[in-house]
Parts: C-alpha cells; sequence; structure tokens
C-alpha cells in the first residue's frame, strides 16, 4: 500500500499488541478500526510516520482548548478543522510514530479517499513539529511513551 501524506489510515491490531503503552488510542473491540489517524512522515525519517488519531468529539475537546488557551495563552495540542465535510478534532497530544507495515487501510466515506485541506494539514505539520521541538527539549506534551515507541520501531526495521 502507497502511504500519502494529507490522508489518514486505520491502523493493524498487531501495532498495538506489539507496544503496550495504555495512552495510545487503540482500535475499538469487535474489528472495527476506530479512531482512525492522520499520517505525517517524520521530518528526519521518512520511512517513520507521524499519526494523530482523530476524534469526532468536538463539544468536548472545544472546552479543553478553551482551558487551555485561558492558562496558557495557546492549544497547539489539540486542533478543529474540517475533515469529510464535518468538523473533527486531531489529537497531537496523542500522536504516536509508527512504521506504514503497521496501516491496514486508507480511511474512506462512502468509498472515497478523503484528504486534509491544504491549510490544515499546514497547521497540523507545524504544531506536530512544534510539539516534537518541545519534546527535545524535555518539555514533554505527548501522553504515549514515543521514546520507547520511536526506539521500538527503529528496531524494527
Amino acid at each position: 500500500m502507497k502511504i500519502i501524506e494529507g490522508y489518514s489510515y486505520h491502523i493493524k491490531d498487531k501495532f498495538f499488541n506489539d507496544i503496550a503503552d495504555k495512552y495510545l488510542m487503540k482500535n475499538k473491540e469487535n474489528g472495527n478500526y476506530r479512531p482512525h489517524y492522520y499520517a505525517i512522515k517524520d521530518m528526519k525519517d521518512p520511512s517513520i510516520l507521524w499519526m494523530i488519531p482523530i476524534s469526532s468529539k468536538v463539544k468536548k475537546y472545544e472546552k479543553i482548548i478553551k482551558n487551555k488557551k485561558g492558562k496558557y495563552g495557546k492549544c497547539n495540542t489539540i486542533v478543529i478543522g474540517i475533515f469529510a465535510g464535518n468538523k473533527s478534532v486531531f489529537l497531537l497530544q496523542n500522536a504516536f510514530p509508527i512504521l506504514p507495515k503497521y496501516l491496514d487501510h486508507i480511511h474512506t466515506v462512502q468509498g472515497k479517499e478523503i484528504q486534509v485541506h491544504k491549510l490544515l494539514k499546514r497547521e497540523l505539520e507545524v504544531n506536530l513539529k512544534t510539539l516534537i521541538a518541545l519534546k527535545n527539549r524535555k518539555i514533554n506534551l505527548f501522553f504515549s511513551n514515543i521514546d520507547e515507541i520511536y526506539k521500538f520501531i527503529k528496531n524494527k526495521y
């Protein structure tokens, strides 16, 4: 399967079985592939992707964003944007690295692959780059243990 930036994907259960991280947003039970994840190539190693979970719980995250903006003046860990014609939440705080071999299939709506708008794509890329830079300076805003996940996947290829 060819991986194309700007689209979202579903992840194989094997990844979640291989990575024992309680903060990863795993596939729902009964074989459902939810959530789906927006893919961004790693800036240093293009063979690695960063996956950003996409949620439909807009009201829940609007409150969290409002609280973070009130407390910190901004919120770059959660982004709300239009995806597939609906408001969706991109949870950068839950992002993690992965290898393409763990991707199951591209997300479709009524059989059509849905692309993220280029302005939203840019916002997600900038915010992810910022969060990774902060992490490298020992300011961790990620929920998952991305260092351990990164080390695991680097050893897998």
